[in-house]
């Protein structure tokens, strides 16, 4: 079962008007990629990026966030959720991240418009903290990515880094493994 879309689809229902989605992490993996393994369908929440230009706007949706918690309550019973909602000002990403977004296409939703990161900026997005799942991520975005030993480092420095001692100490480490990977001296 394809537990992100069956997540949206719900958000779909519930919406009022219009809303647009950028999905991160194994949801938008999941959904965004069609050669997805399908152990990123198994991921029980969707995870959404809430552009920091837009916050206001978002902020003030009243319809959005019941929506939100009309579908947390309906999925209670199924151990699925949307659960991480977090301002881009919170991730590791491109200053211009929000010029590069994909559309992901999803058949049959009413209102729900969805969107994920270019494949270079979700790769930063699992460079926040140290965990072998995220790098294994890491590893399948590289074959949909233009990351290569040539340009690492300028993608590298590229990266807002959220000012917070754990968060910089995942990046660095995980920017020399990335390197090591890459095989970049």
């Amino acid at each position: 079962m394809n537990h992100p879309e069956h997540i949206l689809r719900t958000l779909d229902g519930h919406l009022l008007h219009a809303t647009r989605l950028i999905l991160y992490g194994r949801s938008a993996l999941a959904i965004g990629y069609p050669d997805a393994p399908a152990e990123f369908h198994a991921t029980m929440d969707v995870d959404a990026i809430l552009p920091e230009v837009e916050m206001a706007a978002i902020e003030a949706d009243d319809s959005f966030w019941t929506a939100i918690d009309e579908t947390n309550q309906e999925l209670l019973a199924s151990g699925l959720y949307i659960t991480h909602l977090f301002s881009d000002q919170q991730l590791i990403i491109r200053p211009d991240w929000i010029d590069h977004l994909v559309a992901v296409p999803m058949q049959g939703l009413r209102l729900l418009e969805l969107q994920r990161p270019s494949t270079e900026d979700l790769i930063l997005t699992k460079m926040m903290r140290i965990d072998p799942q995220d790098r294994s991520d890491i590893r399948f975005l590289l074959t949909h990515s233009h990351v290569n030993p040539d340009n690492l480092e300028a993608f590298l420095k590229a990266a807002n880094i959220p000012d917070i001692a754990e968060i910089k100490e995942a990046f660095q480490a995980n920017s020399q493994w990335l390197r090591a990977l890459l095989s970049v001296d």
